[in-house]
């Protein structure tokens, strides 16, 4: 049942909906990727894509899991992180750009078109190199390949190098990859991958690009914010990623506020982590003054 739940979306995305240009395959239309998104009012790429500013991005390296789950969950997005996460160059953080890239199992019949489409379109080398040949700068390569780890090895050291070269940031496959080796000598890149293999990717077949897709329990959106950390990674959607950098500031002050009082012994375990008294707001946000932060916590 999940099988063919998957290859009817599958067929949606490739399709389209009635009444739009005719796009490529496995593509949406430029149309239908904006009204897909169509609460994100920023800018987009030429595809429709959104395109988070880069001072967003760069706010977003100090949310971290924990903060940035609150701010989804009070907003209705409660499939929007995922753990369990094999990270090759573990160290600092991956926040970028979604693009995403879906493969199923092979079907010859179908892959026979998209090759012929790949070529009509002047696509070169393999399947799982022509989402590598579009990306841009602060991309994260998101790639639903179903968990599969055996013959499901997106990447070598080669395009790993290609990626990091377009992106300049990182690669999350739900799936594998093969040379931990080479892909660990290229210094600054994150990748996250569900295992590693020596064997090539075979027997599947890539059936869209930056297309909504599934990993692991989270939908995710071409334009969404990957954010890594050591749980694993968070997909922001564009429209909010503000608001969850704004409310982390809050976090932030809050948890700095509270290891103080109870590094000094002034409040317990207990007054810190319930819901706070009129004077112990009073005094956190005199502390907000004295700190300079812009920031008030109303009394009630």
């Amino acid at each position: 049942m999940q099988a063919a739940i998957r290859i009817a979306f599958a067929a949606i995305l490739t399709l389209g909906f009635a009444g739009t240009a005719s796009p490529q395959l496995g593509m949406f239309s430029n149309e239908q990727r904006i009204a897909l998104t169509r609460e994100w009012k920023g800018e987009r790429f030429s595809d429709g894509r959104p395109k988070v500013p880069d001072a967003v991005l760069e706010g977003l390296k100090d949310v971290d899991a924990e903060e940035a789950w609150g701010v989804l969950q009070s907003h209705g997005y409660n499939y929007q992180f995922e753990g369990g996460w094999h990270e090759i160059n573990p160290g600092g953080r991956m926040v970028g750009r979604v693009f995403t890239a879906v493969f199923m199992p092979l079907r010859p019949d179908v892959n026979a078109v998209i090759n012929d489409k790949g070529k009509e379109e002047g696509r070169v080398g393999a399947q799982n190199s022509w989402p590598i040949d579009m990306l841009s700068p602060g991309d994260v390569l998101v790639v639903d390949l179903f968990g599969k780890i055996k013959d499901g090895t997106y990447a070598g050291d080669n395009l790993s190098t290609a990626i990091f070269a377009k992106s300049h940031s990182g690669l999350v496959v739900d799936g594998s990859v093969r040379d931990e080796t080479g892909i660990s000598a290229i210094k600054g890149m994150h990748v996250f991958v569900r295992g590693v293999d020596p064997s090539a990717l075979r027997d599947v077949t890539l059936l869209g690009i930056n297309v909504p897709i599934r990993i692991g329990q989270a939908t995710v959106m071409p334009g969404d914010v990957a954010v890594s950390d050591p749980e694993g990674i968070t997909f922001i959607p564009p429209q909010i990623a503000q608001d969850v950098i704004d409310k982390a500031q809050m976090t932030h002050a809050v948890d700095e506020w509270g290891h103080a009082m109870l590094r000094e012994g002034r409040y317990t375990p207990g007054q810190i982590d319930r819901k706070w008294t009129k004077p112990m707001i009073e005094e956190f946000n005199r502390w907000l003054q004295q700190k300079g932060l812009k920031l008030h916590m109303p009394e009630e």
